[in-house]
């Protein structure tokens, strides 16, 4: 576990050295500087964070909804009665550092965040904008009386990911976001406290507010006993002034990369499957 750990803290080093209308707000480079604008226009794909970044000296507030599983159909009102929340606060540091911190309700999950763009896509330049983000949770759900051999140190988890991302047109973003999690306590024995996944995630505009957005992520060694699911996320983006609604559905009802990515429960094939939505709002 220490070997893990160090691993990640390696990786976060030397990933650190390495509205009067919202569209407008969100375009912010010059279209002088050849660099690509508004590749993505929400902090997050769906579950996955994009490339973009709160501009510098903004705050953006994001409250982020998962109803519960649609399966249970009337039983639980199509889920409006099993709804976990997160919010999440947001600050541009620079143009190219963002700071944050949320509460979910999913485990009671405390989580601060770094998020730094290491390159801008640049036509006669980098064919990619690549941006690093790395995540620190405590889970405070966890139930001393059910593990009388808890300590602190079990309740920590850590994130980090490398988000590759290029806009091909006006309309096309994709994203790749090799992605490493580690959790000090895992519920299946068998499973590795540190665990690898690929993020594949895409944007397609279908209007000049609408946009059909999709992210996936494939858990590299989940365990054979897990009973957890790879995410797969389906949804649209509206864009008004002063705030990006996503609107979408999810097998993973978690909104920390550690949970979405490694306790993700629902199946599609199932109908087994949660509501969400995503609301930011920049001041």
């Amino acid at each position: 576990m220490k070997k893990s750990i160090s691993l990640l803290l390696l990786l976060f080093s030397i990933s650190l050295f390495a509205q009067d209308d919202l569209l407008d707000e969100i375009d912010q480079e010059s279209p002088e500087d050849n660099y690509a604008t508004a590749t993505f226009k929400g902090l997050k794909i769906v579950n996955f964070e994009s490339t973009k970044l709160t501009a510098k000296k903004e705050f953006t507030f994001v409250v982020a909804h998962r109803f519960g599983t649609v399966k249970n159909g009337f039983e639980s009102f199509f889920g409006l009665d099993d709804a976990v929340t997160r919010l999440n606060f947001i600050y541009g540091v620079n143009d190219w550092l963002n700071v944050s911190v949320s509460r979910s309700s999913f485990q009671k999950i405390y989580e601060g965040a770094l998020k730094y763009r290491l390159v801008k896509q640049k036509e006669g330049g980098s064919p990619f904008t690549i941006v690093g983000y790395n995540s620190f949770l405590i889970n405070t759900a966890l139930d001393e009386a059910n593990l009388p051999k808890l300590e602190f140190e079990n309740r920590l988890g850590y994130a980090t990911q490398l988000l590759i991302a290029r806009k091909f047109n006006k309309n096309l973003s994709l994203q790749l976001a090799p992605t490493i999690f580690h959790d000090n306590y895992v519920i299946d024995n068998n499973q590795d406290n540190t665990q690898y996944a690929l993020g594949l995630g895409g944007r397609y505009k279908l209007t000049k507010r609408w946009s059909l957005n999709m992210d996936y992520g494939w858990h590299l060694n989940r365990s054979d006993t897990s009973p957890y699911k790879n995410p797969l996320s389906i949804g649209v983006d509206l864009e008004t002034g002063g705030h990006v609604f996503q609107m979408h559905f999810t097998n993973a009802q978690g909104m920390n990369t550690n949970t979405f990515l490694g306790q993700g429960t629902g199946d599609w094939g199932d109908g087994d499957f949660f509501f969400g939505f995503n609301l930011s709002r920049v001041f």
